[in-house]
C-alpha cells in the first residue's frame, strides 16, 4: 500500500529523555533508545516518521495510506524516540508524527499538569516551536488505566475507578514499582478517588502483569489503555472520571511547510480513530504478528478512507 523508507542507521546520542506515562502496543515512546533511520524524503515526497514501538509504527502506516489514497505521495520511516524525531522534524527529514498531547506538552514544559483533553490540545498548540504544528486530535488515546477482569467488573459492579472506593480495600492491585509513590499512582488514587488498595504487588509491565491479574493473582492492574492484553482477555478498563491519568490524545505532529497539503486527510483519520479501535488493530500486529501495513490499508478501507 505504501512505500517504506529504509536507509542506513545513524546513531544519535541524545540526554533529558521525558515523556509520557503511557505507550502501548509493545515500549515506551521515551525510551533512550538511540537508533534512528536517516535520510531525507524524496522532492515532493510526504514522509511519516514514528517511534521505534508497535503503535507509532502502526499509525505511521495509517497516516501514509491515507496520504496515498488522496494522491499525495508518502513514505514511512522508523525514527527512534521522542528526542530523535523531534530533531528529524526539524531538519526536515521527517514530515509528519504520530503524538500524544499530554506527553508532547510535558516535553516542552517539565511542569505541564493540565489534565482536560482540550485544554491540554489547547496548551500543546501554544508550546510548540516555530515551524511546527498539531491537527485534530483523535478521540483515540494510550495512557494508564486502572484494569480489571470482566468477572470482577461484573461481580463488583465495577464500571469507573471511582467505583473502587468501597471494595479496593478488599483487592490487590498490580503495577510498576514506581506506581506506589508517583503522584499519578497509589497516591494520586487515595487523593483524586478516595481508593485505598489492601495490598500493592509491584511487576513488570507487559506480560507479567496481563498473566497475573489473568490468573488472578491481583484483582487490578495498572495497564496502558491500548494494549492488546485488554481485547484478547476481555479484561474492562475503568473509567478514569476525573482525568487522574491526564489526557494522551493521539494527535499528528507537522511541520508547517507541509501542513495545507495533509491536514483534511489526516483530520479525517483522526475523526474515525478511537482507543478501542486502537486495542483491536494492536492485538493483529502484536499478538496475532500481522503486517502493520495490511492492518492500516484494512483500517482505512473500513472507515471509508482507502
Amino acid at each position: 500500500m505504501i512505500r517504506t523508507v529504509r536507509t542506513a542507521a545513524v546513531s544519535l546520542t541524545l540526554a533529558g529523555a521525558l515523556g509520557l506515562s503511557a505507550c502501548g502496543g509493545g515500549g515506551d515512546p521515551l525510551s533512550s533508545s538511540s537508533s534512528s533511520e536517516g535520510g531525507d524524503a524524496a522532492a515532493g515526497e510526504v514522509v511519516v516518521g514514528s517511534a521505534d514501538f508497535s503503535e507509532s509504527i502502526l499509525l505511521s502506516h495509517i497516516y501514509a495510506g491515507a496520504l496515498e489514497a488522496d494522491g499525495v505521495t508518502a513514505s514511512t520511516k522508523t525514527v527512534g524516540p521522542r528526542e530523535i524525531y523531534l530533531k528529524a522534524l526539524e531538519e526536515g527529514s521527517v514530515d509528519v508524527m504520530p503524538e500524544y498531547t499530554g506527553g508532547l506538552a510535558l516535553y516542552y514544559d517539565k511542569e505541564f499538569a493540565e489534565t482536560d483533553p482540550d485544554k491540554t490540545y489547547d496548551a500543546l498548540e501554544g508550546l510548540l516551536p516555530d515551524g511546527m504544528a498539531v491537527l485534530e486530535k483523535s478521540e483515540a488515546e494510550d495512557k494508564d488505566s486502572i484494569v480489571v477482569t470482566k468477572e470482577t467488573a461484573e461481580s463488583k459492579n465495577l464500571k469507573s475507578v471511582a467505583d473502587l472506593k468501597d471494595v479496593a480495600g478488599e483487592m490487590t492491585l498490580g503495577a510498576p514499582s514506581e506506581f506506589k509513590t508517583r503522584a499519578q499512582g497509589i497516591p494520586g488514587l487515595k487523593r483524586v478517588y478516595g481508593v485505598e488498595f489492601k495490598t500493592f504487588r509491584p511487576l513488570k509491565p507487559g506480560q507479567a502483569t496481563n498473566g497475573a491479574l489473568k490468573n488472578g493473582q491481583i484483582d487490578a492492574a495498572n495497564i496502558f489503555s491500548t494494549d492488546p492484553a485488554i481485547v484478547e482477555n476481555e479484561f474492562v478498563v475503568l473509567e478514569d472520571t476525573e482525568k487522574l491519568f491526564g489526557s494522551q490524545n493521539v494527535v499528528p505532529l507537522v511541520r508547517t511547510d507541509v501542513q495545507e497539503q495533509v491536514s483534511k486527510t489526516l483530520d479525517e483519520v483522526s475523526s474515525k480513530l478511537t482507543t478501542d479501535k486502537l486495542q483491536q488493530m494492536l492485538k493483529r500486529t502484536d499478538i496475532d504478528k500481522e503486517d502493520p501495513d495490511q492492518v492500516a490499508e484494512d483500517f482505512l478501507t473500513e472507515e471509508g478512507l482507502a
